[in-house]
């Protein structure tokens, strides 16, 4: 993309660390500054909708949610207006921040914006045991940890590829998870729009709700938090789904998924051009080893959180 429009730089692109997926650069010109992502599109496991999804953006900021503004879309760039804020830190959120980003989401999903695409469904490859013993082959400091978890993994594996999903489907977001929000004034602002598509609805809320009211592990979960979520949707106008599994189903196929993707680059060890360092990958791969048997035992006490109410 050429990135002349934006107007006179001030300096050259500055890189910004620590993208899980894609890579993030900061460009101060005359006209403002601006985030310029380039996506990935070597080893991607599944296709970017880039027009759909600036087309998506652009109806969410005229609709006021709060996030940067969209301003273009390549073929493997998207560029928005920079926004300061600061980091979500890693434990619950406040009650009123959980809250509003219910009442976001409900206010996303009653957007009146066509999707032209079917939902991305990521098949869940059943070959855990072979990528234990590949592992252990070429020393990967979690290898033993997974030849641990190989059965735990097929069952994950099966598990998301045949939970049924109750509907309905929306056009959302998609990954309204920690990482991909900021707080400007106390109030929040959600970045990173590019994997925005249809989803389950069970899975959207789901998700969202269980990343907000835990901090780094499980033992922090605070139900609360979980279902300020849901309380803020159902304000915002939002009719919450019928309650089962399938409203972790998405979290933790999504976390098996990206768990994969990284082990098969760490397996690969090359520094690969676009997407994670090679460092970053295997931080990822590690933590996925060791954190999705555990989300995945506690899949009944999860399910409890959508019909118990907690004591004040």
């Amino acid at each position: 993309m050429d990135l002349s429009q934006l107007g006179t730089p001030l300096a050259p692109l500055t890189r910004i660390r620590g993208g899980a997926a894609n890579r993030l650069y900061r460009l101060d010109t005359d006209r403002g500054s601006f985030a310029v992502k380039e996506l990935n599109l070597l080893d991607r496991r599944w296709t970017y909708h880039l027009e759909d999804v600036f087309r998506f953006e652009r109806a969410a900021f005229a609709a006021g949610i709060p996030m940067p503004e969209p301003i273009a879309a390549g073929p493997d760039i998207l560029v928005h207006r920079w926004v300061e804020g600061s980091k979500l830190p890693e434990e619950p959120v406040s009650p009123a921040y959980g809250f509003e980003i219910g009442q976001l989401l409900a206010r996303l999903h009653a957007l009146d914006v066509d999707w032209p695409h079917e939902p991305s469904e990521e098949p869940m490859p059943l070959d855990w045991p072979d990528l234990a013993e590949r592992a252990a082959a070429t020393r990967q400091p979690w290898a033993e940890d997974l030849a641990a978890q190989a059965e735990t993994f097929q069952a994950i594996a099966e598990f998301v590829g045949t939970c049924e999903r109750p509907g309905p489907v929306v056009v959302t977001h998609q990954d309204v998870q920690p990482w991909n929000l900021l707080v400007r004034d106390g109030r929040p602002v959600l970045l990173d729009w590019e994997l925005s598509g249809l989803l389950d609805l069970s899975g959207e809320l789901g998700s969202t709700a269980l990343s907000l009211a835990k901090g780094r592990g499980f033992a922090s979960l605070q139900p609360a938090i979980f279902r300020s979520v849901l309380d803020g949707y159902v304000a915002g106008g939002g009719v919450l789904p019928p309650p089962g599994p399938s409203w972790f189903v998405f979290a933790i196929g999504g976390w098996l998924g990206h768990t994969r993707w990284n082990i098969l680059r760490c397996l690969a060890g090359v520094e690969a051009g676009t997407g994670p360092e090679l460092a970053q990958s295997q931080v990822i791969a590690r933590n996925g080893v060791r954190g999705l048997p555990n989300l995945f035992r506690r899949l009944p006490d999860l399910e409890a959180l959508l019909v118990e109410t907690p004591s004040p």
